[in-house]
């Protein structure tokens, strides 16, 4: 029965992550070049805004729509759960042609629409486009310092008035670069002499887009002059910026003009370095001296930690050893610390069905963030494949259930002694997380569908995140429990008492626990800044690399952490350990969802409206509970191992 479950869940894998279909295609980014006077058209993806969060689709506008008609594009797991909704436009582009072209014409306005184009400009959102997988970018002049943005906004409101312009004339500067082919072919002559083919050199050489900027502005045209113009009439240029009498205001029973001009630049960027200009991060000098600031500052503490308590156990394990068994009977009567809570260290804990599905859970999360930022960290996951790092993250969460049900069940096992029971273990295992990020996220979802929001998962992508739960994740769980049923035992090296025995008294624990998240903050807290920023601001997000390197001193400093609470309480006779040593690096998750909620209140102070609130909470929510799960597994097998080793070396009669 479990080879068939394992065989179902290899088959739905295969064909989810394999079917080229719409909801799970996952787009290449491979170089295409142009043709001279070659047609290609400009794509426009959901509208944003850092205020709201909310995105939106771009045809949720009076804008101009294409003459076939709107056509979605064909989107990966990963962009469907950010709300991205990528459809052609009407936007077309000849290959180093310039122009200036008229598009459409609305309607005159109506209260629906004007009240919507007012919302929307107020709230700031962005149009975003995309030519040949490169969004579109504009720059603007702050205190004399040029700053870049991705997409150019719905409308503005000047200073001084509470009238709203809209965007509806676009000067596009798209770069090219011109490619000479690089494959040649070989042509025989038939007299033993061979040529190469001119032509085919000149088949593969073309125009590589490089670039793709905007300068966005507001333009109100004379009715008459466009009454007979039709969809790619040639109209005069503008000069952008425009005076504020000569823009579109938005006002009912207006009839708002679109028109835009391209100009195609030669550059020197070569294709593979055309999202060097995105990637590139302002202040980099800054946040490289504060990442490794930050990372030998933790390592030199952690350092010091660990030697002095090495040094230390070290010392009573060699005096206890020394003594013959008659000064050991003496010395346990004398002394107090860990080596009197022999017969109670291994005792069951409180909970231990929920303690090996935590422990289960934090395996499988910790192992999909080290895989996928390893992958990242190689380019494989690169911003120019949209949704792929989320698309990622979901597949190895999947795969490594079966890692997380081994985990489970063998250590239930080792607590238990039996095997007992581990089918119900396994089952937790797999819908214990899962499980509660589904009811944050149906509640959000739902949240998101009263605003009619593109980051609404459509009723279809919710089902299918079901199926792949139950059909693969799941079936993955149970066969890796099923592997930890046949699993070596492992047996504790001491025997444990009837009766427990009593714990002494003390003031500090639930202080020390709580204490110790800090250490382990502090190593991540300055990557934390810019993992916000790129989430909730708009910026890309690359360097990966320091991620991984973050991720694994993270690691480093959770297992120290825990380890020396777990001494300091054996120490005070308090063999309650087991979740003392969870929460012990666990903790450094209360103090994530605290920053959130300080970059909510301090950097966020634009977020607008209590459905972005909530939605900024209920995911910082999901995001500190993984993180509780996985650094909190750390701390555990770390401290049961230093346990398991401790009390393994003193001998015991």
């Amino acid at each position: 029965m479990v080879e068939g479950w394992v065989f179902s869940a290899l088959l739905v894998v295969f064909l989810a992550f394999t079917t080229p279909c719409e909801s799970f295609y996952l787009p290449g980014s491979y170089m295409h070049t142009y043709q001279q006077g070659e047609v290609i058209r400009a794509k426009v993806n959901s509208l944003t805004s850092i205020e709201t969060e909310l995105p939106f689709s771009y045809y949720s506008l009076p804008y101009c729509r294409p003459r076939d008609g709107v056509k979605k594009s064909a989107e990966n797991l990963g962009e469907l759960l950010m709300g991205d909704q990528i459809d052609n436009s009407p936007y077309r582009f000849r290959v180093n042609v310039n122009e200036s072209l008229y598009l459409c014409t609305t309607t005159p306005l109506d209260e629906a629409n004007v009240k919507l184009l007012k919302q929307r400009s107020h709230d700031l959102y962005q149009v975003n486009m995309i030519l040949d997988n490169l969004p579109v970018r504009r720059f603007t002049e702050q205190n004399g310092i040029t700053i870049q943005w991705t997409g150019y906004p719905v409308g503005y409101i000047p200073e001084g008035t509470s009238d709203v312009y809209i965007i509806n004339h676009l000067k596009f500067k798209v770069l090219v670069h011109k490619y000479e082919g690089g494959e040649v072919k070989v042509v025989g002559t038939g007299e033993g002499m061979e040529v190469i083919s001119e032509t085919d050199k000149d088949a593969n050489s073309g125009y590589e887009i490089v670039g793709f900027e905007v300068v966005p502005c507001s333009v109100k045209r004379d009715p008459e002059s466009i009454l007979k113009l039709n969809m790619y009439d040639k109209v005069d240029p503008v000069n952008c910026p425009v005076e504020l009498e000569k823009s579109q205001l938005v006002r009912e029973k207006e009839k708002i003009t679109f028109t835009y001009e391209v100009e195609f630049v030669n550059s020197d960027i070569r294709w593979p370095s055309r999202w060097d200009a995105y990637l590139k991060m302002e202040g980099s000098k800054i946040h490289w001296f504060s990442i490794m600031n930050s990372l030998m500052v933790i390592l030199f503490l952690a350092g010091i930690v660990f030697v002095i308590f090495l040094r230390t156990v070290r010392r009573d394990l060699t005096r206890y050893e020394e003594l013959d068994k008659e000064a050991q009977a003496q010395m346990n009567e004398e002394l107090s610390g860990w080596k009197l809570v022999v017969g109670d260290v291994f005792r069951e804990p409180t909970s231990p069905k929920l303690l090996c599905v935590m422990i289960g859970d934090g395996v499988q999360i910790l192992g999909m963030a080290i895989v996928t930022i390893f992958f990242a960290a190689f380019g494989f996951m690169s911003p120019a494949s949209r949704g792929m790092l989320l698309t990622g993250m979901i597949v190895f969460y999947m795969l490594l259930g079966i890692v997380s049900g081994y985990a489970a069940v063998r250590l239930w096992r080792t607590l238990k002694g039996t095997s007992e029971g581990w089918r119900s273990v396994s089952w937790s295992t797999a819908c214990f997380f899962p499980g509660i990020v589904f009811i944050v996220l149906t509640v959000l979802n739902f949240m998101l569908w009263t605003r009619n929001s593109t980051g609404a998962l459509p009723i279809s992508l919710f089902f299918g995140l079901l199926s792949l739960w139950f059909c693969v994740s799941v079936p993955l769980t149970l066969l890796g429990g099923f592997f930890g049923t046949r699993a070596e035992l492992i047996e504790f090296p001491v025997r444990t008492n009837q009766i427990p025995r009593e714990i002494p008294t003390k003031k500090y624990s639930l202080l020390f626990i709580l204490g110790a998240g800090t250490l382990p903050f502090g190593t991540l807290f300055i990557e934390l800044f810019f993992i916000l920023s790129s989430i909730w601001l708009g910026r890309f997000y690359y360097v990966f690399g320091f991620l991984l390197v973050v991720l694994l001193l993270l690691i480093v400093v959770c297992a120290e952490v825990s380890v020396v609470l777990t001494y300091m309480h054996l120490c005070a006779e308090d063999w309650r350990w087991w979740w003392k040593a969870f929460f012990a690096s666990g903790t450094v998750a209360l103090y994530v969802f605290l920053y959130s909620i300080n970059y909510l209140v301090f950097d966020l102070r634009s977020l607008s409206g209590p459905v972005s609130a909530i939605l900024y909470i209920g995911y910082s929510f999901v995001v500190s509970l993984a993180i509780m799960l996985a650094t909190g597994t750390v701390g555990f097998l770390t401290s049961f191992s230093f346990v398991h080793y401790l009390f393994s070396s003193v001998k015991i009669d």
